[in-house]
């Protein structure tokens, strides 16, 4: 099999565009500032390579799946993030004493990957690769959507990292907090829209 580079640049360009002003950038973003971002982007990496290679595999059958309850539960999965950003945390001990941010591997991968693995089903992205895939050969289109989401993902907590640099942490968690419940009303939209 030889690597058909147009391919490769094609899924790249159209991912990475489609992704840039997507709910999950903004998720990655806000969990980037609470979380130590390169945890998130292993998390968020992941969930983007098993969303790759469920529809380079599985193609057409991804409109098979129920809609509304995804869209819920990536809906509550915000509500949740945002509850978490949003809440006092001021004399708790839980969080590594790193000023609320959560600084332990397994719970900011653990987090990121569930928020993004459940709100990408059936997402642009995840047709737009399964599309893709059918008319292009699987593994540059694979690689390329993959590289591309995971760069949006990279660029969102570089942006957020920059942020909480610039910012006071409370109010940068207040500010995810309430993008995450945007996020989750955003969600409930398109769940009933």
């Amino acid at each position: 099999m030889t690597f058909d580079p147009l391919a490769f640049i094609t899924a790249f360009g159209l991912i990475f565009l489609a992704e840039l002003p997507d709910k999950t950038m903004f998720a990655s973003l806000a969990m980037g500032t609470r979380m130590r971002p390169l945890h998130v982007w292993f998390g968020t990496s992941t969930a983007f390579i098993v969303h790759v290679a469920i529809a380079v595999g599985a193609g057409s059958l991804l409109g098979l799946l129920p809609t509304m309850a995804v869209k819920l539960v990536s809906a509550a999965l915000f509500a949740f993030g945002a509850v978490a950003l949003l809440r006092s945390d001021d004399g708790a001990e839980d969080d590594d004493r790193a000023g609320g941010r959560i600084t332990r591997f397994w719970p900011a991968y653990a987090t990121a990957f569930t928020a993004v693995f459940v709100s990408e089903w059936g997402d642009l992205t995840q047709i737009t690769t399964a599309n893709l895939a059918s008319t292009n050969p699987w593994l540059p289109t694979a690689i390329g959507s993959a590289a591309a989401l995971m760069s949006v993902s990279a660029l969102a907590l570089l942006a957020g990292r920059f942020i909480a640099a610039k910012v006071p942490l409370k109010t940068v968690q207040r500010i995810g907090g309430l993008c995450m419940a945007g996020l989750a009303v955003w969600t409930l939209v398109e769940a009933f829209g």
